[in-house]
């Protein structure tokens, strides 16, 4: 009879538990979805490998480097781009091993000297892609902030419709404009940091506008329609250009390429081939060839680089 009632008080103090468990595991997913939009979650990476990568970005040099990534307008965490870059340089190595019947350690070190190039050559055509994006959006800005002061809101209400409207990363810099505003900042040295943040033409002209019109007055909503209008064409004349130009920037990174290829190609059909480039005469011709190359790829670049 006592063993009946304590098991019988067991499965009732068992059942009140797991009630009073999904209870609380109910109420927490109701908490976590309520102020779920109130916290920015970093990253939901578990693995092993993700908390590696997660640790280095924390590091002074991933901080640093994501700066980079930035300006060049390539969306990648730097753990990313590391492991992306890895993972590339392995695969070549196997290539240039395994079907073009490279030694190894020559594999190696063509794949290094390939990822080397790579890297540099990828941050110099991209190194003012996050600037030229700010400045293609800018005719966006003048429109919208025309329309808020058209419509009888101030400058600063104007700047936080623009802050939420607009896109990646023209979001970002008017967030932190709009965001040292609230803190107190003076309106002139808060466009004065955003100009030295964003060293342009196009925002020089933009933040001048502003102040001028801070100070002095006047109609900014025709002012500001007409810059838009102003830099609508000539994102329009720089689209054009870059359309004509299109076909020899495009050489320039075939070119180099072919000749590398063919060579590859040769060892595969011709059993040491590879070996007259190990040679004293083929390793001048070959830094000939590299100089050579380079001097080609900068001088089509500086020729098809118009500026408008």
């Amino acid at each position: 009879m006592e063993i009946a009632a304590l098991s019988g008080a067991a499965l009732l103090f068992f059942i009140w538990g797991m009630y009073n468990y999904l209870g609380y595991r109910n109420e927490k997913r109701d908490i976590q979805k309520k102020v779920e939009h109130l916290f920015k979650r970093e990253s939901n990476r578990n693995s092993f490998i993700s908390k590696l990568g997660d640790r280095f970005d924390n590091t002074e040099f991933a901080k640093e480097f994501k700066h980079k990534l930035l300006h060049a307008n390539i969306k990648f965490l730097p753990s990313e781009f590391f492991a992306i870059m890895l993972f590339c340089g392995f695969t070549l190595t196997i290539v240039f091993y395994g079907f073009f019947h490279i030694p190894i350690l020559i594999s190696a070190i063509i794949t290094i000297f390939i990822c080397l190039a790579a890297y540099f050559l990828l941050f110099y055509v991209r190194k003012n892609k996050y600037i030229d994006k700010l400045n293609n959006q800018l005719s966006e800005v003048c429109r919208l902030l025309g329309n808020s002061t058209k419509a009888g809101m101030t400058i600063i209400q104007g700047l936080e419709v623009v802050a939420a409207e607009t896109e990646t990363p023209t979001k970002e810099e008017f967030k932190a404009l709009t965001q040292n505003l609230r803190l107190g900042v003076d309106f002139e040295r808060a466009l004065k940091e955003m100009e030295r943040r964003v060293a342009t033409r196009e925002y020089k002209l933009f933040i001048n506008a502003l102040l001028i019109q801070k100070r002095a007055g006047g109609n900014l909503t025709k002012v500001l329609h007409e810059m838009a209008y102003t830099l609508e064409e000539r994102k329009i004349l720089r689209q054009t250009v870059k359309t004509a130009t299109a076909e020899q920037q495009f050489i320039t990174y075939i070119l180099p390429a072919l000749p590398i290829f063919l060579l590859f190609m040769l060892n595969t059909i011709m059993d040491g081939f590879f070996d007259l480039i190990l040679t004293l005469p083929g390793i001048i011709l070959m830094v000939i060839f590299i100089i050579g190359m380079v001097i080609a790829l900068l001088l089509v670049r500086a020729v098809t680089n118009i500026k408008v």
